[in-house]
């Protein structure tokens, strides 16, 4: 029995559920699957290895961070056959988030609209639940950790927190993403402006040149920005990598925009609108970056990949890698095998 069929069997039953109430089941669900060894049997995609950031990548498909915002699912999730996985966004306290209801699925538009709200644990948690991962132990994988800021610390005081949870988790990351792009964080996005993020940069960076020589290993920093950015904006952002040498950028995070979702149930919610809605949107921002950096800094294209041609159509527009969350969500781990044999190098 396929896993494509054993999920189309458990999804009208979680989308029966509200959204983060399936959630809340499934990843549970898939741990105590993986300590059974059930994720063994899963196929997993062929052996496609890039090398991106000095890092091996075994495939170029990675989980987007947001679904495991604590690092508690690390070992299931790594069981499902992807290239990497991005657990977070972590802050240095921890932090309830958002009042509930806060996650919504559009199933009309293939798109769920979230205010989670950095909802976790705080770093010390995160980073006990990663050393406590076989994943991370027996080093079966690319971990990619993805930190944020508090919703109650002041914008002027976010590199603050940017700082500490890098140095909190930097030993155990393969690569740190930087998160300036949630919505859902009041004033965040602020940080994408060009004086804020040279700032930010310029810390960040001296940083992690510190703490490579403090822990004898050099960990890649990647930026997170978002789709709904103006040509100028990824100039500026563009020019501010390159300055900074900041090793990577993940585009993007949700949009803000409702036209693809106006008149549909929970189009009206307020929050991040992730999944078919942000493909185009997310595409135009990897288009307009590759132009203004070339082969110098990889992206990781991400937002509304929900099959093979849309795998490959992110790569055309010049992601060196992908991830994936919503379509994960809406199609099952036989994604990420499809996504990976569209885009395979070969001979």
């Amino acid at each position: 029995m396929s896993d494509q069929f054993l999920y189309a069997l458990a999804r009208p039953f979680l989308f029966f559920m509200d959204a983060e109430s399936a959630h809340e089941i499934t990843l549970p669900g898939l741990k105590q699957a993986h300590q059974l060894g059930l994720t063994r049997l899963i196929p997993k995609p062929a052996p496609d290895a890039r090398k991106i950031m000095g890092i091996h990548f075994p495939n170029p498909v990675g989980l987007a961070a947001g679904l495991d915002k604590d690092g508690r699912y690390i070992d299931g999730l790594g069981g499902l056959g992807f290239g990497f996985i991005e657990i977070g966004t972590v802050t240095p306290r921890a932090q309830p988030g958002n009042p509930k209801p806060r996650m919504f699925r559009i199933p009309e538009a293939q798109g769920i609209i979230n205010r989670m709200g950095f909802n976790n644990g705080g770093v010390d948690a995160f980073v006990a639940n990663v050393q406590a991962s076989r994943f991370y132990q027996e080093k079966q994988g690319v971990l990619g950790l993805n930190i944020g800021k508090n919703a109650d610390t002041p914008i002027e005081k976010a590199a603050e927190d940017y700082l500490h949870c890098l140095e909190k988790v930097y030993p155990y990351a393969s690569y740190v993403t930087v998160n300036i792009s949630s919505p859902n964080t009041k004033n965040l996005r602020q940080l994408q402006g060009a004086s804020e993020l040279d700032s930010l940069l310029s810390q960040l960076k001296n940083a992690q040149q510190r703490l490579a020589d403090q822990h004898q290993r050099y960990v890649p920093l990647t930026l997170k920005i978002a789709p709904d950015i103006d040509s100028e904006q990824i100039k500026n952002i563009a020019d501010a990598l390159l300055r900074h040498k900041i090793d990577g950028v993940v585009a993007t995070n949700t949009t803000l925009s409702r036209d693809a979702v106006k008149g549909m149930r929970f189009g009206h919610e307020t929050g991040g609108l992730s999944g078919k809605p942000v493909f185009e949107l997310s595409n135009t921002v990897v288009r307009a970056l590759k132009a203004e950096l070339g082969d110098t800094i990889p992206i990781i294209g991400v937002g509304g990949i929900f099959n093979g041609d849309d795998a490959q159509a992110k790569m055309q527009a010049g992601a060196s890698l992908i991830q994936v969350y919503s379509g994960l969500i809406y199609r099952g781990p036989a994604l990420i095998r499809e996504c990976a044999k569209a885009i395979r190098h070969r001979d």
